[in-house]
């Protein structure tokens, strides 16, 4: 009767901490929601946390699968990393992989346990998005021998599931297993230089700043916002995380202690009897990381990731964004973009021909001097913007320079990454 009530006791604290995560699990990270919204869940998922642990072995006699921990401790991750990427606080990050090494180390998901055995396939389900947040979490810190180990036994739990129950029900799987290892071959070539990040060992130290500060005649801004977007067909991503926006996340971060990466690996010793839970036992504290952050350094500037969206919904961000920022800071927008018009090579050798004949007949004075020239301005609006969307048929696709104008109210910084950047340059001129 007391392992009924127990089990009754925690199924109810399941489905109260379900309600309350579906609620954030969709808010976007750009989204400036109150804070008491993911602190009413981290509670809830802190008291469920806490419960199993001390109910652990009533909850076991009462059927508790092994997976089913690992689930609660995967959405705990999952919380801290939406946390981070709504606060760009590094500590939520190393909280995220705590929980999820603790799910890795111990084999949550490794179905020994199961009463239905690891051919279920909506365990299978769960323990694939497990390894695809974990992939991502270690891919931002940059731990790429976790990241490779994580990515073989990846593949063998795809290929293992196409086996079991046919490529049908796991082909987006294999597509994001493609992805990552894209991503990585992409990427390998700037692994093994000096950390993206600040980082003390290659960058002075943010007290010289008062000596930089002396040249300024005016006073010295602070970068408290920034706004990373990418969007071109076929390009390096994981999941949403491109490789532009990757690497613009991580030079707007400062990289944490070493002695995280030092952590010894916990080892796992039955449902029951874990040991050393000082290290990644899944305990919900934020000062498990206190001391791998710098309390003298400033902060992270928040940052609003966007994948592939349209015009419409950038403009509405940065305006959120130029509203809310503090009056002695500078707000960094990057924007990664084709600027190509779609055009087939036919067009554009007929288009490289005009150009030719334009400049030739100028050199004869058939043209005035002041007429079209390709670097300074443009005569096809299209040449004068960047493309985000599926067709360029549609003009609502196109950004141009005049759509950024209204937020240069604000100090700001843009940065346009783009074939066609010369259009956005100051002095350029549109016909």
């Amino acid at each position: 009767m007391e392992n009924d009530a127990v089990s009754i006791t925690f199924k109810t604290l399941v489905k109260k901490s379900d309600r309350k995560f579906a609620k954030v699990r969709d808010i976007p990270s750009y989204s400036r929601v109150p804070n008491h919204y993911f602190a009413n869940v981290f509670k809830a998922y802190t008291k469920l946390w806490k419960y199993q642990q001390q109910n652990r072995l009533k909850l076991i006699d009462s059927g508790l699968q092994r997976w089913e921990i690992g689930e609660i401790a995967s959405r705990i991750g999952q919380l801290y990393f939406m946390q981070y990427m709504r606060t760009s606080e590094v500590r939520f990050l190393l909280e995220s992989c705590i929980f999820y090494e603790a799910i890795f180390n111990r084999g949550y998901f490794d179905g020994s346990n199961s009463s239905k055995g690891v051919n279920d396939r909506a365990v299978r389900f769960k323990e694939l998005r497990f390894y695809a947040r974990f992939l991502q979490v270690s891919l931002i810190l940059n731990r790429w021998e976790m990241v490779q180990v994580l990515l073989d036994r990846f593949k063998a739990l795809v290929d293992d599931c196409i086996a079991k129950f046919g490529e049908a029900n796991f082909k987006e799987w294999n597509i994001i297993l493609q992805e990552m290892a894209r991503f990585m071959q992409v990427d390998a070539a700037i692994t093994k230089m000096r950390p993206l990040r600040y980082c003390l060992r290659f960058d002075s130290y943010p007290n010289s700043v008062q000596y930089v500060a002396r040249f300024h005649a005016s006073k010295v801004l602070k970068l408290r916002d920034a706004l990373l977007m990418s969007y071109h067909r076929n390009e390096v991503k994981f999941g949403e995380l491109t490789i532009d926006t990757f690497r613009m996340l991580q030079c707007l971060e400062r990289e944490p202690s070493e002695d995280f990466y030092q952590k010894q690996h916990v080892e796992s010793h039955g449902n029951a009897g874990l040991t050393n839970q000082s290290c990644s036992s899944g305990l919900i504290d934020i000062s498990l990381v206190a001391d791998m952050m710098d309390p003298s350094l400033p902060p992270n500037p928040r940052k609003a990731v966007l994948y592939r969206p349209s015009v419409t919904q950038l403009v509405s961000v940065m305006a959120t964004m130029c509203d809310e920022l503090p009056p002695d800071s500078v707000m960094l927008i990057y924007i990664a973009a084709s600027g190509n018009s779609g055009q087939t090579s036919i067009q554009q050798k007929h288009k490289y021909r005009s150009v030719r004949t334009s400049k030739v007949s100028e050199r004869n004075n058939l043209i005035p001097q002041n007429n079209f020239t390709e670097k300074e301005s443009s005569s096809h609006p299209s040449e004068c913007s960047l493309w985000l969307g599926p067709s360029r048929a549609v003009v609502s696709n196109d950004l141009f320079p005049g759509d950024l104008i209204p937020f240069t109210r604000r100090p700001a910084f843009f940065i346009i990454d783009s074939n066609n950047s010369h259009a956005f340059k100051a002095g350029f001129t549109w016909r």
